[in-house]
């Protein structure tokens, strides 16, 4: 059986060797903008399905997996930085606070589709303005939904706690989706 992963994010590439260790990879692009007028969850609903849809309809016989990854502060959600100044107003916004971090996924397999979603709660530390700068100047936020990636934070200590799914906060929780894959393959 083919997979293919419907993501060029290189985390979620690595995280989906632990699902199966052979794999394609194919993306396909689209406008994200008009789902974040959605809520939360039916955003990365929305984001998700459609990132893997065309694919899945030109592999029907192979697995396919998408994902969207978005950051919820106050039910706002934060996706990734425009540039370096955002990531730093992002970055102070969600200082010492709490917020969720939501990964919708798609699973796709001969014509069937099962949608879910993972949601893992995130406190923050207390950031510094010099931290937040050194964070923003190694330019690793700037390509991530709410400007951190939480592998950064033996570097740069900016997560006081985890409570859910670590592999969730990355970007694809890789347990869910087994389960799931399981669920849609019997």
């Amino acid at each position: 059986m083919e997979f293919i992963l419907a993501s060029k994010s290189p985390r979620r590439k690595e995280l989906m060797t632990r699902i199966v260790p052979s794999f394609q990879i194919e993306v396909e692009s689209i406008d994200e903008d008009k789902s974040y007028k959605l809520g939360p969850v039916e955003a990365v609903h929305d984001i998700s399905y459609r990132k893997g849809i065309n694919i899945a309809q030109k592999h029907k016989d192979s697995v396919v997996i998408s994902a969207d990854t978005i950051v919820v502060l106050n039910n706002e959600i934060i996706g990734k930085p425009k540039d370096e100044a955002d990531a730093v107003e992002i970055l102070n916004k969600l200082s010492d606070k709490m917020h969720q971090v939501i990964t919708g996924y798609s699973i796709f397999y001969k014509g069937n589709v099962l949608t879910n979603h993972v949601i893992t709660d995130v406190l923050f530390e207390k950031l510094s303005n010099e931290l937040i700068m050194q964070y923003v100047s190694s330019k690793s936020p700037l390509d991530k939904a709410g400007a951190y990636g939480v592998q950064d934070n033996n570097k740069f200590h900016i997560i006081k706690k985890i409570t859910g799914s670590y592999d969730n906060v990355v970007g694809f929780p890789v347990d869910e989706i087994k389960n799931d894959i399981s669920r849609l393959l019997k």
